[in-house]
């Protein structure tokens, strides 16, 4: 598997990832909105390239995608909003998500974002540094169960960052 950053000739195999990792299990019509929130977040002033990757098998087919977008704490851009993250059916539970997370992690790091944020499984994210983020002054947009809404600091991240977290403004159209 090969992790690298999203290309133009990478948008439908990444709305085709989306659209198939939250595909819903009745098969109801239309798409996810994880298929459609990734269009929308490109179109976007919070839309950070470095941030949207894709993971390849061995024939260069995309087979996942996780991205970050520029987030609000307390009205400052000092946070990223991760999400969505969607691997292909056949390649779940094997190791994909979990390497796109760490390679969203570590762009991040190496760029001195201080603060990542989720809305997530709590069983999931913390074994990637994520805990509550209500532990770190990190108050959700919305009234979510703070077990979900969590957040992972940064070496650059700084006790001042407390506050209302916002993201990329297409989520406040879900």
């Amino acid at each position: 598997m090969l992790i690298r950053r999203e290309t133009p000739a990478d948008v439908d195999a990444i709305r085709a990832v989306h659209s198939a990792a939250f595909a819903k299990a009745d098969g109801g019509d239309g798409a996810p909105v994880e298929a459609t929130l990734v269009d929308a977040l490109r179109a976007d002033e919070g839309w950070l390239p470095p941030y949207s990757l894709v993971a390849t098998d061995s024939d260069g087919q995309v087979m996942g995608h996780v991205v970050a977008t520029r987030g609000r704490v307390g009205g400052a851009p000092v946070a990223l909003g991760l999400g969505p993250l969607g691997v292909l059916p056949d390649w779940q539970r094997r190791g994909v998500g979990s390497a796109l997370m760490h390679a969203v992690l570590g762009a991040a790091d190496a760029r001195d974002e201080p603060l990542v944020v989720l809305l997530g499984h709590p069983d999931y994210y913390p074994r990637f540094g994520f805990r509550p983020a209500v532990e770190l002054g990190v108050i959700p947009p919305q009234p979510w169960g703070p077990q979900y809404f969590m957040a992972r600091p940064s070496h650059a991240w700084r006790e001042s960052i407390r506050g209302e977290f916002r993201y990329a403004g297409p989520f406040d159209d879900l």
